[in-house]
């Protein structure tokens, strides 16, 4: 049987890549801090993202890049939740990125499908926010805080030690009643993470995948994109779609990016040239280069 992730209302079938689009309602995020920061820009972003193929809009009101220093809990909400409303009454599946056990419970209240944790609900009280509701949860890996995180990562095995963790923070949910069904892994990309972490969880995506659980991967626009390829953060959109295909390939099974309509593209190019692929599972090519046909 197809694997679903469910999502509030919202069940997404896993039997093709699921693309989880960025809206970053923040004055400082790395990538496109301030262009979305009034509400009416963010509203018609997060309708656009969806317009161009996103199944989950990604919310959020707080940077977490390297450094970012907390926002206060009023300012959060009031950035995030006008937009998570009205996107929500659009028919949109919002997922909210958010730390703070309250903005989990205005979420949730709001019919938010996702809660999306970089800290792995591990704050007081928000496995309790989340654990009463349908919504699905995004559990990531992050050692310590955005302001202290990269300042000196080390790690014995990152692929080893970000799978354990993960799994810790799963059973602790699952321990409150979660459902297996609702519950996503993200090892974090960029986050206590040097190049060589995150290249190594890279490569080391099937061993996330093998725990059972869909798997999320966030390369979008991130440093280790600017290392490889020379360029700055607005112009990193086609390293960013490559590095998101390879995570594919590696077993994510959703992808959180910023550009979502080349995203979206290319995975289905990536279906349509992979031997054995099939939109109806019956394992048969969707595109047979040989005799240079393809079926619709």
């Amino acid at each position: 049987m197809t694997p679903v992730l469910r999502c509030g209302k919202f069940a997404l079938a896993l039997d093709r890549t699921r693309v989880m689009g960025i809206l970053n309602v923040t004055a400082d995020s790395f990538s496109d801090g301030g262009r979305f920061l009034a509400e009416p820009r963010a509203i018609e972003h997060g309708l656009a993202l969806a317009a161009d193929g996103a199944d989950l809009v990604d919310v959020g009101g707080e940077s977490t890049r390297p450094g970012a220093v907390p926002v206060a809990l009023e300012v959060e909400l009031a950035r995030v939740m006008p937009v998570v409303q009205a996107l929500v009454r659009e028919g949109v599946a919002v997922s909210v990125d958010t730390m703070k056990p309250e903005v989990m419970r205005r979420a949730v209240d709001a019919g938010c499908a996702m809660v999306n944790d970089v800290n792995g609900f591990r704050a007081g009280g928000a496995i309790t926010a989340v654990a009463g509701s349908d919504a699905g949860l995004c559990v990531m890996h992050m050692p310590g805080t955005p302001e202290t995180m990269q300042a000196d990562p080390r790690y014995d095995d990152v692929v080893a030690e970000v799978r354990d963790y993960l799994l810790e923070r799963v059973a602790a949910l699952e321990a409150a009643g979660v459902a297996r069904e609702r519950i996503a892994l993200d090892p974090g990309f960029g986050f206590g993470k040097t190049f060589a972490h995150n290249a190594a969880l890279l490569a080391g995506l099937p061993a996330l995948a093998a725990t059972g659980y869909p798997v999320v991967a966030g390369l979008s626009r991130k440093r280790m994109i600017g290392e490889i390829t020379g360029r700055p953060v607005e112009d990193r959109v086609a390293g960013s779609v490559a590095a998101a295909l390879l995570a594919v390939q590696n077993g994510a099974s959703i992808v959180r990016v910023h550009d979502v309509k080349e995203t979206v593209d290319a995975l289905k190019v990536l279906k349509a040239l992979t031997p054995g692929s099939s939109p109806g599972g019956r394992g048969e090519p969707v595109l047979n280069v040989a005799r240079g046909t393809i079926r619709s």
